[in-house]
């Protein structure tokens, strides 16, 4: 009979993709994938094969709606626990896999309920308030940051983030380090909390050393309110730029970079080091258990980037970072060349293998 997976994800993209990753892997080993996801997460399925039955439950949050959606919370949840083990009793899968977000929470209780197989896939360097719960019930807790901080009595086991394959196709690319001709500088603020980048890195590029400046070339990705100012500035400092809300070629604008400076989420921590390029970090301030400084913990320690708390981010100080990256041409390929071993460019294959030793055991 074709073995089952159950795929168990939240709705945004930092639970989806990875998810998405193994559902494309485990098809084409010849598995059947079902998605248990809630409305919301159903929103953000679009990019999963057509061949992944998206099973839709309630869930539901404490953390957004008013004291009345509040006090639903509990219920819908049950209410959605009850649906899995239903569904779950029927359909028997081999596995149940959950990367994280409140709408994993019914999938993942109805099969510690029904003793499946079960792991999840935590992203961050610290776990998500839903992977905190099951950390504790389930068979493999399978990390794509390392270290990741776990409960006591908790062992993780480092498989990575699965990378995209625009971004595999790319791996461990040349570097060309930094030297006296065009150098490439990637700018990302991610969705949440660029301001901050688009107010400082111009400034702090416009006050480099003019031997430096005049040979910088920046991809400078903005917020669509930002956009405006962040291009006005270039072009009035003279700085060649290209400003948009989004680039649907980061993995060509990074393998051809110099340096990326950046948020460091779990998926932009993953994208730099398959690549292989030095970085400067400076971790979103109000994430949750500050998990991106704990993303970034792995390459600042192995010398591949620099770290710059968000309290600390200010323009002479970054100016001066990036000089030093750009200055030093044989500490920026050393950087490039750690960020490079950080990687795991093979971390789906590792999900497989654990989905395929779970299954193993039933």
């Amino acid at each position: 009979m074709t073995k089952l997976i159950i795929i168990a994800a939240g709705g945004t993209g930092g639970h989806m993709f990875p998810a998405q990753a193994l559902a494309e892997a485990m098809l084409a080993k010849g598995w059947r994938v079902k998605l248990s996801t809630d409305d919301r997460g159903a929103r953000y399925a679009g990019g999963f094969p057509d061949a992944v039955e998206i099973n839709v439950v309630k869930s539901a949050t404490f953390a957004r709606g008013g004291i009345l959606a509040k006090l639903a919370v509990p219920f819908r949840i049950l209410a959605g626990i009850g649906g899995a083990k239903w569904r779950m009793f029927r359909d028997k899968p081999d596995v149940v896999v959950g990367f994280g977000g409140y709408p994993a929470i019914p999938a993942m209780a109805a099969a510690w309920v029904l003793r499946i197989p079960r792991m999840i896939h935590e992203q961050n360097g610290v776990l998500g308030r839903t992977n905190r719960v099951f950390a504790k019930r389930v068979d493999k807790v399978a990390c794509g940051i390392w270290p990741t901080a776990l409960p006591e009595g908790v062992e993780g086991v480092h498989v990575g983030n699965p990378v995209r394959a625009a971004v595999l196709e790319r791996a461990g690319a040349g570097y060309i380090p930094p030297g006296d001709y065009p150098m490439s500088i990637l700018v990302m603020g991610g969705s949440q909390g660029s301001r901050i980048l688009s107010d400082i890195v111009p400034p702090a590029i416009d006050a480099l050393p003019d031997h430096i400046r005049r040979n910088v070339r920046v991809a400078h990705q903005a917020r669509g309110e930002d956009m405006d100012r962040v291009a006005t500035y270039y072009a009035d400092a003279m700085i060649s730029a290209d400003v948009m809300p989004f680039f649907d070629d980061v993995p060509i604008r990074m393998s051809e970079a110099q340096l990326v400076i950046t948020r460091s989420g779990a998926s932009t921590i993953a994208d730099v080091s398959v690549i292989g390029r030095p970085a400067i970090f400076v971790p979103f301030a109000a994430a949750t258990a500050d998990h991106q400084t704990a993303n970034a913990r792995q390459l600042v320690e192995a010398g591949a980037a620099i770290l710059i708390p968000e309290s600390q981010f200010e323009v002479a100080t970054l100016a001066a970072q990036i000089e030093t990256v750009l200055s030093n041409e044989k500490g920026a390929l050393q950087m490039s060349q750690a960020a490079l071993a950080c990687g795991v460019p093979d971390a789906t294959d590792r999900l497989v293998t654990l989905v395929d030793a779970l299954a193993a055991q039933k």
